[in-house]
């Protein structure tokens, strides 16, 4: 990783309105605060609209898998699950191959339920990127790609093997 002398960031000149997680976080609150204003019309909140929509994207995963692309903790999550499966939008499956894995995939209901959500945040991100040309757009999303593997990056790094740890 970057650990030279063209460091961006110095601690003499370190400004919040500058800061990468401060703005990541706003854009972040933002994009939350829309969808939640314009989801909860449909009967769902950030916390539900998140998860469900994973699941249509991507199709059934196993919970702890939820659990950790959702970066809460177990129990968070069998409570936002039990929530999901009373509100009859998900099913929780024990796989055959491992008792301790629970596959979580969408019902009908919650297909139905999520149908919209695309198109809701397609809008808000449109919103969000009012005044940006479309080559903007690309590299702006290149970018935080780029930001997202660097951060993937040093967390493969924080979970190797040391030699001490041998």
């Amino acid at each position: 990783m970057r650990r030279d002398s063209t460091r961006f960031y110095k601690p003499d000149s370190y400004q919040r309105e500058e800061s990468l997680g401060w703005l990541l976080k706003r854009a972040m609150a933002n994009i939350v605060h829309q969808g939640d204003r314009r989801l909860t019309p449909l009967g769902l909140t950030h916390a539900q609209w998140s998860p469900l929509l994973r699941l249509r994207l991507s199709g059934p995963a196993p919970a702890a898998t939820l659990a950790a692309e959702l970066d809460i903790d177990a129990g968070a999550t069998t409570r936002l699950l039990d929530r999901l499966q009373a509100k009859g939008l998900i099913q929780r499956e024990r796989t055959l191959e491992d008792r301790r894995v629970v596959m979580v995939s969408l019902t009908e209901a919650g297909q139905e339920a999520t149908a919209g959500v695309p198109l809701v945040l397609a809008d808000i991100y449109n919103d969000l990127l009012t005044g940006f040309s479309d080559a903007e757009c690309r590299t702006f999303i290149s970018l935080l790609q780029r930001l997202v593997a660097n951060g993937e990056a040093l967390r493969a790094l924080d979970r190797a093997p040391t030699d001490e740890s041998i």
